[in-house]
């Protein structure tokens, strides 16, 4: 594992020094080697604009600036050099709504505190290796969050009375593998693969 991590830079975005201590601490683990600090959104994105990372582990509650509007300025600031820079959020919130909402703000991938080291790589090897292409629209610029085109040959319904389910309530907390799923609507599993590979 080291030669996959060792020239990746990160940037840890979160207020509290011992969390950022902790998240060092696991990608150290991960035979990572070039690591930033900030402790917000607004110091985080004077150093994306100066000496941008590879990737970036953020908080969401922070201040002044947060981890959503960090990453709205990442995605969508005249001033961010890379807009599709890859964002983790790493969050103590793991409710339904919190997530969709991460998601919608151009979050890349979602993990939730506490962290450990499978499951932060996991997050990590999914941006590098199975990087999603990115949309633009009027009220969007992220990841792409749409499903693969799948093939359906059974008997056309269209007409039938639709059924209607009520969509889990938004603070409803989620697991890590559901987050995932969110995230990776293709994929399932904690490793982000394949379910029929499981």
């Amino acid at each position: 594992m080291a030669a996959y991590l060792e020239n990746i830079e990160f940037l840890v975005v979160d207020d509290n020094a011992g969390m950022r201590m902790v998240i060092k601490n696991v990608l150290h683990a991960l035979q990572v080697k070039r690591i930033k600090e900030a402790d917000n959104g607004e110091t985080a994105f004077d150093i994306v604009r100066t000496t941008p990372p590879d990737i970036i582990l953020s908080d969401w509650e922070m201040s002044p600036v947060d981890g959503l509007e960090f990453t709205r300025m990442i995605r969508n600031s005249e001033q961010s050099p890379n807009p599709f820079l890859p964002v983790i959020m790493v969050s103590g919130y793991a409710q339904r709504g919190r997530v969709l909402a991460a998601r919608d703000a151009g979050v890349t991938e979602f993990v939730v505190k506490p962290i450990s080291a499978k499951t932060l790589f996991s997050r990590v090897r999914a941006v590098i290796e199975s990087p999603r292409p990115f949309v633009r629209t009027k009220t969007f610029f992220g990841p792409d969050r749409r499903r693969s085109k799948i093939d359906y040959d059974g008997p056309e319904r269209r007409g039938e009375e639709a059924k209607t389910v009520a969509p889990p309530p938004p603070d409803q907390v989620i697991s890590q593998d559901e987050i995932n799923v969110l995230f990776n609507p293709d994929t399932e599993g904690e490793d982000g693969e394949d379910a029929k590979t499981n």
